[in-house]
């Protein structure tokens, strides 16, 4: 379009004149452009060439999974938890139910065993008193194994003849006319005691009958044991 302005036959070069008339028309021309790009508010407008930042899209999904993702790992953890602790109360029940039966087993066998021992105590009781003869030799021998057991001294000898001189082997017998009798407490049985002595001298597991042989055996010589050191060394009214 430049070039039709130039007239015919003149040299296609431009002088000084020209170039600054073209350079005036093109100023214009950016400056006609520049006022078409103004908002009709009268405020500028700066364009890049930047790509358009891409727009961000918000959702409450994710941040529902996320929840549930939590949610769920605790329950699981939870859950955990509470299996440890089921599992530790059912050991420990188990363990105090076994230590219950463990003790109540124990209780029965010792209780068992005691009374075994019992039943055997008594049988031998019976076996010991079935073995001696009921007479003066067998009373004198069931009297000196009692009186073994409870550290009492006294042959044999010492016993029978002492005996004999206070009541001639009978167990019912009693005297009625000594100073004990004058005072209402005679002498009774084998080996002649008042029932203070006897009462007083008598040993556990023995009759409290004074009247019993064997009772009245161990007794007297008890009494004796204390009073004269074994009934050995007694020879007359003691």
């Amino acid at each position: 379009m430049l070039k039709n302005i130039l007239p015919r036959g003149r040299s296609r070069s431009l002088n000084r004149t020209q170039k600054a008339a073209i350079a005036g028309v093109g100023a214009l021309g950016a400056a006609a452009v520049a006022l078409t790009a103004v908002p009709a508010s009268g405020q500028t407008t700066t364009t890049s060439e930047a790509a358009p930042t891409a727009k961000v899209a918000y959702s409450t999904k994710q941040i529902q999974d996320v929840h549930a993702g939590v949610t769920g790992q605790l329950a699981g953890a939870s859950q955990k938890v509470a299996a440890i602790e089921a599992k530790q109360e059912a050991a420990a029940k188990k363990a105090t139910t076994e230590k219950k039966a463990a003790a109540k087993k124990a209780t029965a066998k010792r209780d068992a065993k005691e009374t075994t021992s019992r039943s055997a105590q008594r049988t031998e009781v019976k076996k010991v008193a079935k073995s001696y003869p009921d007479n003066l030799d067998g009373w004198i021998r069931e009297a000196r194994a009692i009186m073994k057991k409870h550290g009492i001294p006294g042959t044999y000898e010492g016993i029978h003849r002492n005996i004999m001189r206070e009541s001639s082997g009978n167990p019912k017998a009693i005297n009625d006319w000594d100073i004990n009798a004058i005072n209402g407490i005679p002498s009774k049985g084998l080996l002649q005691v008042i029932p203070p002595t006897f009462a007083a001298y008598h040993v556990p597991g023995t009759s409290k009958n004074i009247y019993d042989p064997v009772a009245n055996i161990v007794a007297a010589c008890n009494y004796a044991a204390d009073k004269y050191g074994t009934m050995d060394n007694v020879d007359s009214a003691y």
